[in-house]
């Protein structure tokens, strides 16, 4: 994404420290309201609860706004979601390891229509599961990503520590692996507690994933499909 943005060096900084600032107060604000007006018993607080304090404390009207900002931001955290796993095929079609199909772009937004339109034919078969499985999923797989995540921003920033990217982190190595560490083992502990189902779930998405990236380097040597073959080699400074 940052090669999508104008100045990531100063633009990731402030979104990020903004959006941190923001996140906790969107949370702590309205817990301090609800706790401190509302005497309930604990089991009441349940999923949906905000919105029946809500009118517990001023009425229908600000609970039927809570509803409505609930939905908003559902859409808007899917609309987000939506838009990194579509850039994320756009630039696995950049780089070659899927067909040149993948990076086509719409001529009226500039955006990864194939990888929008992938992404929400992925999300609606899922959406006949159990919610709760859902979410489990999505989680335990979310949690293999950021570990590979994790361990390929540290390989390719002690493998190739002077690359030009639009944003660097401004840490050396040895404090990048303790700040990779630490949520590292959230995420462990995250699929630790995964369910049966939900290790068979992720497990099948895996494998399919593996035997998908053997099947493009297939399809890329017999030539039964098209590339990209403009591909920049990187080279250390």
């Amino acid at each position: 994404m940052a090669g999508e943005v104008e100045n990531p060096k100063k633009t990731f900084p402030i979104a990020l420290f903004s959006s941190v600032i923001f996140t906790c107060l969107g949370y702590i604000i309205p817990l301090l309201a609800v706790t401190g007006a509302v005497s309930v018993d604990q089991n009441d607080w349940d999923t949906g609860f905000m919105a029946n304090a809500a009118e517990i404390i001023s009425g229908k009207w600000l609970k039927f706004w809570i509803e409505i900002g609930a939905v908003l931001s559902t859409i808007g955290l899917f609309e987000a979601q939506l838009s990194s796993s579509a850039f994320q095929l756009l630039g696995m079609a950049e780089i070659a390891f899927l067909p040149k199909f993948f990076g086509l772009r719409s001529k009226w937004f500039n955006t990864p229509w194939v990888g929008i339109i992938l992404s929400t034919t992925i999300s609606l078969g899922m959406s006949y599961m159990d919610f709760q499985d859902i979410i489990s999923s999505a989680n335990f797989l979310y949690s293999l990503g950021m570990l590979l995540e994790f361990a390929s921003f540290l390989w390719l920033r002690r493998k190739f520590p002077l690359i030009k990217r639009p944003y660097r982190v401004p840490m050396k190595l040895p404090i990048l692996v303790i700040m990779c560490l630490i949520p590292c083992g959230f995420l462990v502990f995250i699929m630790a507690i995964a369910t049966k189902l939900v290790y068979l779930i992720s497990g099948l998405m895996t494998v399919g994933g593996i035997g998908w990236y053997f099947l493009m380097n297939f399809c890329k040597s017999k030539r039964l499909l098209k590339f990209n073959n403009k591909v920049d080699d990187i080279y250390e400074e």
